[in-house]
């Protein structure tokens, strides 16, 4: 095709040429086949009509080709099917304007939403099972084929065109049974293209995806029969289809299993076909392949060398190895409590002046923090000075210690009220009790609570100030229940914070809350780090590293693990291009591995890409009770 692309660089002359030549060529065709027009087989039949009716049991077939019965398929089909043919035409715009652009992904998004139709068909059961089971396998290779165009689009415009004529022989024979996908779509041929040459479009204004831009509307109007489904058009001739049915499965297709042991028969290039009897493919034409009933009750799936290329199969061998499990949690920084001092008092009274007043200064310890006039503690002044008066007037009499249990009494409840011994001192020596009174900070840190302005009446135990030492500080994440058991106090840990960037703070835990909150299903873990230059500030977000050796552990990718509700599964290579699923308990998860308890043994192989693809093509429902 690219030789022919080379010559129709259009020039007016060799334009009108080609288009004479593609007239001449849609004449020697007689207007039947697939250069015919008229989804109906009639003269001027109108695109957005109802293909023809065909048997209900059998798919129509003649020389002009081949379809599949009429069907009504089931909402839950139809849709995703719907889906795919938009999907198809966007793949389809991008080849008529010679782009590869995004092809990629537009061919992703078709193999993706006929996964979704093959899997809708497949669930189908009862009354509604007659409407879809035709179309299956023809579903299946339509998915197989976008597959196909996702990886040929790497390789350039003449590869992509070759897999978008794959495409559009399977879709289009899906699309034919059913009239409501039938409906407003046209369907046209192109005489210069060699293998399956129509294609579908939802605009009656032809644009020939094979030939490009070069050819925009070289082409034809055509019916919706697909020609031969196997190898006739442009596949592998019947010597290629088994020399490679013979290096996929040799040339024995029972593989020495007797009658007894036979579940059914089915092709290596095209699981979806099964028949309880053998013979040839009717999409490829290879023989068909015995199927074990232990193979069939496990839920082997054969898949061949190209299809494996094709979706991406790789695999891996589970081992022991150490593994390492790294917690990672979400903590804030908050103050260290056994940093945070209270101020209050232990009497009635009345603020004066205020020496401290704003939040976050920072204090020394023995500072004023303001003075406060109370009635009481000055009473117990004018008591204290009394007692020192009788002291010393009862040292001249013969009973010179008879007062000194008046001025203890008196001291002890000055310094009961908080008061130090300095102003106690000083009270002493001066004589005068002080109206006014300079409350002192406990502690030195910051004033982090201020609960008083000048004049405020205050009461006994009322907080006026709250000094926190920043110091140090604690970070306190929020580990996961499930995590918990693996984290320990003096363990190491690792704190970075996004207002940090780039710094690791190193700290221990210090202490395991005993509770859960049971909201967020976590518990609290206490850290300790030291706060140089106050660069850590309560209620910044942190995050929290620790890690925590396992040992030796039987362990595979964690890629390779497919989880079906409170179930895991994978799949094991059995070779010669066998996959069983296989059910496994796993354990922790550490460093991109999945520990294994049971269900496969070290050196066991096993898929660790394209499972997902694997597993639609399994029949999971015979080895395992319930799939989701």
């Amino acid at each position: 095709m690219s030789k022919i692309r080379d010559i129709f660089r259009p020039t007016p002359l060799e334009l009108l040429a080609a288009l004479l030549l593609a007239a001449l060529l849609t004449a020697a065709c007689g207007g039947d086949g697939e250069g015919s027009a008229g989804a109906t087989g009639e003269a001027g039949h109108d695109h957005g009509s109802t293909a023809p009716a065909a048997s209900a049991d059998a798919g129509s077939s003649s020389a002009s080709g081949f379809r599949l019965p009429t069907l009504s398929y089931p909402p839950a089909v139809r849709q995703p099917l719907d889906d795919a043919l938009t999907a198809y035409e966007d793949a389809r715009e991008l080849l008529a304007a010679d782009e590869l652009d995004g092809l990629p992904t537009r061919a992703r998004r078709l193999a993706g939403t006929l996964a979704l139709a093959l899997g809708a068909a497949e669930a189908v059961d009862g009354a509604e099972r007659p409407n879809v089971e035709p179309a299956i396998p023809y579903i299946a290779e339509a998915r197989r084929a976008a597959e196909g165009l996702e990886v040929a689009a790497a390789d350039g415009l003449d590869p992509a065109r070759e897999a978008f004529s794959d495409v559009s022989r399977f879709l289009m024979a899906v699309a034919a049974a059913d009239p409501e996908l039938v409906a407003g779509r046209f369907v046209y041929s192109c005489p210069m293209t060699g293998g399956f040459n129509k294609w579908m479009q939802a605009e009656e204004e032809m644009e020939n995806p094979y030939m490009g831009t070069a050819m925009l509307t070289c082409g034809s109007e055509a019916d919706w029969t697909v020609g031969g489904v196997a190898a006739a058009d442009g596949g592998l001739d019947q010597e290629g289809l088994a020399q490679h049915a013979e290096h996929v499965h040799g040339a024995d297709p029972e593989d020495g299993l007797s009658g007894d042991e036979i579940a059914f028969y089915t092709c290596p290039m095209h699981p979806s076909v099964k028949s309880p009897d053998p013979g040839a493919c009717p999409l490829c034409g290879m023989d068909l392949v015995a199927v074990s009933q232990e193979d069939a009750n496990s839920g082997v799936v054969l898949v061949d060398e190209r299809r494996r290329q094709l979706i991406g199969v790789k695999t891996a061998t589970a081992t022991t190895r150490p593994l390492t499990s790294e917690i990672r949690a979400v903590g804030t920084v908050t103050y260290d409590e056994s940093r945070l001092q209270d101020v209050s008092v232990k009497y009635p009274g009345w603020i004066g002046r205020l020496y401290v007043d704003e939040p976050g200064q920072r204090v020394g310890r023995g500072q004023a923090l303001f003075t406060l006039y109370s009635p009481e503690l000055y009473a117990a002044q004018q008591d204290f000075i009394t007692a020192l008066a009788s002291q010393r007037a009862a040292r001249g009499t013969s009973a010179p210690e008879r007062a000194d249990y008046l001025v203890r009494a008196a001291r002890e409840r000055l310094r009961l009220w908080d008061l130090s011994a300095t102003q106690i001192d000083r009270l002493a020596e001066t004589g005068e009790a002080v109206e006014r009174i300079p409350i002192l900070s406990p502690a030195s840190g910051y004033v982090v609570e201020k609960n008083v302005v000048e004049g405020a009446a205050v009461k006994p135990g009322e907080r006026l100030f709250r000094i926190a030492g920043l110091e140090r500080v604690w970070v306190e994440a929020e580990v996961y229940e499930s995590e918990l058991p693996l984290v320990e106090e003096g363990q190491a840990a690792v704190v970075t914070l996004p207002s940090l960037p780039g710094e690791e703070l190193r700290g221990t835990v210090s202490f395991i809350y005993p509770y859960l909150d049971g909201a967020s299903r976590t518990g609290k873990v206490r850290i300790e780090l030291a706060n140089p230059g106050m660069k850590l500030k309560p209620d910044m977000f942190a995050d929290v590293r620790l890690r925590r050796e396992l040992g030796e552990r039987l362990a595979v990718p964690e890629t390779a693990v497919l989880y079906a509700g409170d179930r895991s599964y994978v799949f094991v290579d059995l070779g010669e291009g066998r996959l069983r699923p296989q059910r496994v308990e796993t354990g922790r998860q550490a460093d991109g591995w999945v520990e294994i308890l049971s269900g496969v043994e070290s050196g066991d192989s096993v898929v660790t890409s394209g499972n997902f693809l694997i597993a639609a093509e399994s029949r999971l429902k015979s080895a395992m009770d319930q799939w989701q």
